[in-house]
């Protein structure tokens, strides 16, 4: 049997441990990046559907009613995160940042995309 004379220390390990870290570090912030772009565009996204179906009149009872069938209907199929209230919330950010045109303009541009994507998959 060979034997290996490598000793491994602490003050050997420690810079390969170091870098393997920042990249892990690195990486997770990227997702984490990533998924809060995601869900806000997809919070905004549903705040604008929300918007068009009420046609801008929030107090109106039929906005309410579709407000909570969609409630339930997302609940049952997605799980948490989507009562009236956070519905309601969704909406009021779109309203807020609709005419943000940064913000409105990069969520359009990928709405877009996820679009013209699905069609050339189907």
């Amino acid at each position: 049997m060979i034997s290996n004379n490598l000793n491994v220390t602490n003050e050997n390990i420690n810079p390969v441990f170091e870098e393997i870290r920042g990249l892990i570090n690195a990486s997770r912030n990227r997702v984490y990046s990533a998924v809060n772009t995601e869900m806000l565009n997809l919070y905004w996204n549903i705040g604008k559907i929300i918007m068009e179906i009420q046609q801008g009149d929030e107090r109106a009872s039929y906005g309410k009613a579709v407000l909570q069938k969609l409630s339930k209907k997302l609940t049952v199929e997605f799980g948490r995160g989507f009562s009236v209230d956070n519905l309601e919330k969704m909406r009021k950010f779109y309203n807020i940042f609709s005419n943000s045109a940064t913000l409105s303009r990069k969520f359009e541009l990928v709405s877009l995309s996820r679009v013209n994507k699905n069609r050339r998959r189907n």
